[in-house]
């Protein structure tokens, strides 16, 4: 199996205080973790490609750590999770998917109530591509209220042999969500959708 080669690793963190209205007793907080890592299979078909995902779980587990420290260390404050994958324009967006097991998984095991689905984007593109992930409710992903993206991109990354891996955490729904339907503190928590 291809070891990962990490080039570089990146947090990013916002605290939004208000969106213009009043400001709620909490911030939102969000933070994305990346790792730019090289694509074993850049630059022509290979067939079996499953093998790299298992090697990819242990950045899994630490860029889902990173995540939970830059929101201040507490797991249990994670409402809302992401996760993406920029693909250099030497690799095909199949080699973005791989990213979707570990990189899932290591959210939903690094934090409670995590029975939704992980939302996801990948695509392919140059150094400097921006990818907007999307971001749902950890337990329920019909809250309406953190349906959500956070914007992300590295200058000088993904090089054309090379992967952006991205996973994105919040600490709570938009700020001055408005448009109604299910609330988090309606959440049943049987299905991971409401």
């Amino acid at each position: 199996m291809p070891e990962v080669k990490v080039r570089k690793t990146l947090v990013q963190v916002e605290t939004i205080l208000h969106e213009g209205g009043p400001a709620p007793e909490v911030p939102q907080k969000r933070a994305a973790a990346i790792a730019v890592v090289e694509n074993p299979y850049a630059g022509g078909y290979v067939e079996d490609i499953q093998p790299f995902m298992k090697d990819l779980e242990p950045l899994g587990a630490k860029l889902a750590q990173m995540c939970i420290d830059a929101l201040g260390g507490d797991a249990s404050l994670i409402e809302g999770y992401g996760k993406g994958a920029i693909v250099g324009v030497n690799g095909e967006i199949e080699h973005g998917a791989l990213w979707h097991v570990p990189g899932g998984y290591a959210m939903r095991d690094s934090i409670e109530k995590s029975m939704a689905i992980v939302p996801s984007t990948k695509k392919v593109g140059a150094a400097g591509t921006r990818l907007d992930v999307p971001v749902t409710h950890t337990n329920a992903s019909y809250v309406r209220t953190h349906y959500d993206a956070v914007e992300v991109g590295v200058p000088d990354a993904p090089r054309p042999n090379e992967l952006v891996l991205v996973l994105v955490m919040t600490t709570a729904g938009r700020i001055h969500a408005r448009i109604g339907g299910l609330t988090k503190d309606q959440i049943k928590g049987e299905d991971g959708l409401r």
